[in-house]
């Protein structure tokens, strides 16, 4: 990457440069792409944190330079890949991982538009036409880059939450391994000739070369990922993913959120619904009684009977999930500005009976995680009838 991005840059701003004047533009580019990276917004994609901060910066509008910026993945990025090169014992440990059974998504860092990624996937010998890869991260559809521990939670949950083990590999301590261990991931991390001269956090992750990851697997008993997140940074960062992945799976296929995958299961729409009410009515109003209250009481509160009551099949979907993601900012920002010791604090559930507020919130991605793999798997149904 350090012979790479300066040539990127380079050729990018070569391209640009009728339009923008080239130091200027590069100090622009590098500016917006840090934005990327700081983004904590569930609402707002990659792609949009970058425009806003680019196009307006340069005095340009994007779609008056688009076709420019096309011509440059078409003709000049191409020119990039002899900066690369190519790892044989990459593409075979992925296919045989594939061969076992295994389901392989790409956790690349999605600074890039999709078209970029799908070329430095060909360029390393794994190209998606070939390769039935689960997931391919790029800036048009996530809201959130590593080394956020937000980024793996939002891959989990456009995924839907798989209920299977699964297991982040990586040679970057801190944008892979750091990062994904923040949100309780197993990890493997991948050392360069044997070196171990680990100065992350914890303790020493499991890790060798690219050929001792399948040895290790086959030793190793996976576990799946699990909603009880033992962090507050990491109950964030799901917090944060549910919207952002719901954004993702939803914009495009609108005109389905109404259809129920069966007569007696919520559309997608319906699930929209329900988590806009609970955290509205419910979540929302009980973190604020547990932070402002000495030990309060809190009520139990059915919430499926309002599916039918409130008639959630006549609402609109998507105008829920608006307004689902204005509650849930309301919970975050609560949350993110809460000192360490207020995520201790007690209160006394009809229910649970004793808790504190880290255990409600661990609840509340609980739910989260549950209503989005209803989500994925309804659009997965409806979409294939």
């Amino acid at each position: 990457m350090n012979n790479f991005i300066p040539a990127y840059l380079q050729a990018l701003a070569t391209r640009m440069s009728k339009v923008a004047d080239p130091a200027i533009m590069v100090k622009t580019l590098l500016s917006a792409t840090r934005q990327m990276v700081e983004n904590q917004q569930p609402d707002k994609t990659l792609e949009e944190i970058f425009d806003a901060a680019f196009y307006p910066a340069l005095g340009l509008l994007r779609q008056e330079v688009q076709g420019t910026i096309d011509e440059f993945y078409y003709d000049d990025f191409p020119k990039l890949k002899h900066l690369t090169q190519l790892r044989p014992e990459a593409v075979n440990v992925i296919e045989r991982l594939i061969r076992r059974g295994d389901q392989a998504a790409i956790a690349t860092n999605p600074l890039f538009p999709r078209t970029a990624i799908l070329q430095r996937l060909s360029w390393a010998g794994i190209p998606s036409d070939n390769f039935p890869f689960v997931m391919i991260p790029s800036y048009e559809t996530f809201h959130f880059a590593k080394p956020n521990p937000e980024f793996f939670a939002e891959m989990l949950a456009q995924l839907g939450w798989p209920k299977v083990p699964v297991l982040m590999v990586g040679n970057d301590i801190e944008m892979d391994i750091g990062a994904a261990r923040q949100l309780g991931l197993p990890v493997f991390w991948v050392t360069s000739d044997g070196a171990t001269a680990w100065n992350g956090e914890g303790e020493l992750p499991p890790h060798g070369d690219l050929d001792d990851l399948l040895p290790w697997m086959e030793r190793s008993v996976g576990e799946p990922a699990k909603a009880n997140f033992s962090s507050p940074r990491a109950l964030l960062a799901v917090l944060r993913s549910t919207p952002a992945a719901i954004l993702t799976m939803c914009n495009q296929r609108k005109s389905l959120l109404g259809n129920r995958p069966a007569k007696d299961e919520w559309s997608p729409s319906e699930v929209l619904c329900h988590l806009r009410d609970v955290d509205t009515e419910v979540n929302l109003p009980r973190l604020r009684m547990v932070i402002n209250e000495q030990n309060p009481f809190l009520a139990g509160q059915d919430t499926d009977p309002w599916a039918e009551i409130r008639q959630y099949h006549l609402q609109d979907g998507w105008q829920a999930l608006k307004d689902f993601i204005a509650s849930r900012l309301q919970i975050i920002h609560l949350l993110e500005t809460l000192p360490a010791d207020g995520w201790e604090r007690t209160a006394r559930h009809a229910i649970f009976g004793p808790t504190h507020l880290q255990e409600l919130v661990n609840i509340i991605a609980g739910h989260d995680v549950l209503h989005i793999q209803q989500v994925h798997t309804a659009l997965n149904r409806v979409t294939n009838n």
